[in-house]
């Protein structure tokens, strides 16, 4: 069975960037409840999946919730905890967040936090990142005939579209796909769809796709850890509604005094001063993300710690015929920092990332 990834039509919103491995209640908003499961004609994994695959929702407005416990330090709301309006938040605590689409040229995403609010708006080339928070807004125009090619990364998938089509992605050949009765999400009926690796050294136990009945989009996923019985990340919709939303919802003007930049297409090289390269070890559920650690100064003084300080600073010590460094340790997620310089992630125990680290 493909995957989604072949379907342009389905990569609606921002496209993750894959750092999602790179990593209660605060923001105002709907929980995300269980309610009774509805009674639904049955349908197999294999129709499912090409619900998924031939869906077509020509717009849709709605509130998402996401909640992500991966167990990593928390921080302050000023530097991107609990309550923060910048999209970097969304790797801890719970988050709201509203979305419109209006077809593979009109969508806009806002993340609204206690501080203020973040919006990424496409309107057919134009593209705008805006946050209230730093009155600071980025302005990209896609190349004709190449906006499908341009993704906007974010730490963690931001829309439960997002978050199937990165689990999908994984399917074949390392997957067990089943069904696991129904559920109701957003007041609406939805088949349950359960994704579980084959390989037991993953740290995902299971991920769950909550598929609209009638329309057949995914309205909630969750992602559980090996053993665990709650999620460790869960993004659905609290409210959704398959109207076509009105134009103002695509057309973003900054204020006057806001710090406007003009942004240039494609990524950068990954040779340029800066950026570090990237590389994947392995495959699938257990594959290892190895890049090049940020800069950190875990004993600078606390009077202007950086973001990566405080995390760092915060981690234990390891060491190993590897070397040493720090190690964030969790139920879905492992991230070793090395002295060296060097920073490896995945959902697989830290034992993996010390066989990495030492090849």
């Amino acid at each position: 069975m493909s995957t989604l990834s072949s379907r342009p039509a389905l990569r609606w919103l921002v496209p993750v960037g894959v750092a999602a491995v790179v990593l209660s209640a605060g923001v105002a908003g709907r929980a995300i409840v269980a309610e009774a499961d509805p009674a639904l004609p049955p349908r197999t994994a294999a129709e499912l999946l090409v619900d998924l695959q031939t869906s077509a929702v020509a717009g849709l407005s709605g509130t998402v919730v996401q909640r992500a416990e991966l167990g990593l330090p928390e921080l302050p709301v000023s530097i991107g905890g609990q309550g923060s309006a910048e999209f970097s938040a969304l790797v801890s605590g719970t988050h709201t967040l509203r979305l419109w689409y209006g077809g593979e040229e009109r969508q806009r995403i806002a993340l609204l936090g206690t501080l203020g609010e973040s919006d990424l708006v496409r309107n057919g080339q134009d593209v705008w990142t805006w946050s209230s928070t730093t009155n600071e807004a980025t302005h990209l125009v896609l190349p004709a005939g190449g906006g499908d090619e341009q993704p906007l990364p974010t730490d963690l998938p931001s829309t439960p579209q997002e978050a199937a089509e990165a689990a999908l992605a994984l399917i074949e050949p390392t997957t067990v796909v089943s069904t696991d009765g129904t559920a109701t999400v957003a007041g609406r009926a939805a088949y349950e769809l359960v994704l579980r690796p084959r390989d037991p050294e993953s740290l995902v136990g299971q991920v769950r796709i909550a598929i609209d009945a009638e329309e057949q989009v995914p309205l909630r996923v969750q992602v559980l850890a090996a053993g665990a019985v709650e999620p460790a990340l869960e993004i659905g919709f609290t409210q959704i509604s398959f109207a076509m939303p009105g134009d103002e919802h695509f057309t973003f003007r900054p204020p006057q005094d806001a710090v406007v930049t003009e942004a240039t297409p494609g990524d950068p090289p990954a040779d340029e001063p800066g950026v570090p390269a990237t590389t994947v070890v392995g495959a699938g559920w257990t594959s290892v993300l190895v890049t090049t650690a940020p800069a950190t100064d875990p004993t600078a003084s606390v009077a202007e710690p950086t973001t990566v300080d405080l995390l760092v600073a915060s981690l234990p010590r390891v060491s190993g015929d590897w070397g040493s460094g720090y190690l964030l340790r969790s139920a879905l997620v492992s991230v070793l920092v090395t002295d060296d310089g060097r920073l490896l992630a995945g959902a697989v125990r830290p034992e993996r990332l010390f066989d990495v680290a030492a090849g």
